[in-house]
């Protein structure tokens, strides 16, 4: 129950009854209000400043947790550009020395991603660390046109090994004839004395003695383009194309093993020594082409053959004698 408050009346000399207007209460109850608004307000703001609320932290808690995956992503970023270095400096000094080409300029490697309004997206967006966003994107471009480049190199470079192992098969790198008949050269390449016309004369192939029927053996990989029967000159010769300018002629033979048009392995049996055309005994009479110029084939017998065995060889083509046919 409410108290009830008097007051004293000078004029009346009595205690008056203090009533209370209600414009008085509503007064009083808007300043208590206003009062504990402010009051709460203040609270607020301490307790806002001093501490964070639920929402807050779970927000604060996944940027935490953003920028960890985003430092994460960096490192992972740095890695690959590491190793991708590694593999194009493998690129360049190894694979494409080793094989002949010349390595991927610099520039190229290092070249931007084009378009100004590329990451347009990103920059008029806001973004909580736009500017982290913004530079593992730009990392991200540049890895990927890394690893463009570097696939494309490695396309390269296997199309150039292939055609590499190509050329090294196409190469005549050992003797038509057995090894064991290396003592058996007669006449090397250069000026030599015809055995018919008894003068001196371009001798454009090497000369083996060998008995008739001694096995005679592709040079090189490639496919016989030229098998031909003659009464004269080179009598029944083989010649083989293998490709990248290298030619061979297998001369005076005896007998065929192949025919035309069939593709020969290095070291398959193609014929016979022989003593047919223009010949004075039986022999092999090779020669080797590059783009259709005679070389002297002396410098091709280096795979089946070791040092002592090729000294040997190069003395006795040095020899100055009679060839044993054209």
């Amino acid at each position: 129950m409410a108290r009830i408050k008097y007051y004293y009346d000078t004029e009346t000399c009595k205690y008056e009854r203090v009533r209370t207007k209600t414009s008085d209460v509503v007064v009083n109850a808007l300043s208590i209000f206003s009062g504990v608004l402010v009051m709460a307000f203040a609270l607020l703001l301490v307790l806002n400043h001093y501490f964070e609320s639920p929402k807050e932290l779970i927000l604060k808690n996944e940027v935490t947790e953003l920028e960890f995956y985003y430092e994460n992503l960096q490192q992972e970023v740095r890695k690959l550009n590491e190793q991708l270095a590694q593999m194009e400096k493998r690129d360049d000094n190894i694979y494409r020395v080793v094989l002949g080409a010349e390595p991927i300029e610099q520039s190229i490697r290092t070249a931007g991603i084009g378009g100004a309004d590329r990451y347009a997206d990103i920059k008029n967006k806001n973004i909580i660390h736009k500017n982290i966003v913004l530079d593992l994107h730009k990392r991200v471009d540049k890895l990927k046109r890394k690893i463009y480049i570097e696939a494309k190199s490695q396309d390269e470079v296997v199309q150039l090994a292939e055609k590499k192992e190509k050329l090294f098969a196409a190469i005549p790198a050992i003797q038509p004839v057995a090894n064991k008949e290396l003592i058996a050269l007669a006449s090397g390449f250069g000026m030599r004395f015809h055995p018919i016309y008894k003068v001196k004369k371009m001798h454009t192939g090497v000369d083996f003695a060998a008995a008739i029927g001694t096995p005679i053996y592709a040079t090189a990989d490639g496919v016989v383009s030229v098998l031909e029967i003659n009464f004269s000159g080179y009598g029944k010769v083989v010649l083989l194309d293998h490709g990248f300018g290298y030619k061979t002629r297998y001369a005076h033979m005896h007998g065929f093993a192949v025919y035309q048009g069939q593709k020969v392995k290095r070291g398959e049996l193609i014929g016979y020594v022989g003593n047919t055309g223009l010949s004075t005994s039986p022999h092999l009479h090779y020669e080797v082409f590059i783009n259709g110029v005679h070389v002297d084939p002396i410098h091709y017998f280096f795979n089946d053959l070791n040092p002592a065995e090729y000294e040997k060889l190069i003395e006795l083509a040095s020899v100055e004698n009679q060839s044993l046919g054209m």
